[in-house]
């Protein structure tokens, strides 16, 4: 009956363990970044396009810190262009997949890198919560490894 319980406690420890753990925050508004500055995503259709200051290069809906021209909110690839007679401390335009442009409203600056190495993620968020369903997945596998080292000794 032991062994039973200790096996599936176990089982359910290493699935913990070996299944992706993933934020539980959201974001609590969407955004991109471009230039090392966070734009805050608007509603506001833009109809007088000035040219294309940059892309996304990285996406993630996943809370954390990240490098380049980083979105929330739009994939990879996206366009961001000056808005005529707006100067880009103040607002840029974002292409939408339909081909219209929103509004995006610089917030200040945004705490990650400014470089882009090969357009990769680079997480620099710590997640506490992540760390404590880890070591609380570890539990049962230690006990599992005292229960049969001290039936060994005896």
């Amino acid at each position: 009956m032991k062994t039973k319980l200790l096996f599936t406690l176990f089982l359910i420890s290493t699935f913990f363990i070996l299944s992706p753990i993933q934020s539980l925050a959201e974001w609590a508004y969407s955004f991109v970044v471009w230039d090392g500055y966070i734009y805050v995503v608007s509603d506001d259709v833009v109809k007088q396009i000035d040219q294309e200051i940059g892309q996304v290069t990285s996406y993630s809906d996943l809370e954390g810190t990240f490098s380049g021209n980083f979105s929330n909110t739009f994939f990879k690839g996206t366009k961001y262009y000056s808005i005529k007679n707006v100067n880009t401390y103040e607002a840029i335009a974002i292409e939408t997949q339909d081909g219209n442009f929103i509004k995006a409203v610089r917030e200040g600056p945004y705490a990650g890198s400014k470089s882009d190495e090969e357009n990769d993620l680079v997480v620099t968020h710590f997640n506490y919560a992540n760390l404590f369903i880890g070591l609380l997945a570890l539990f049962p596998i230690l006990a599992i490894v005292g229960y049969y080292v001290r039936k060994r000794i005896r």
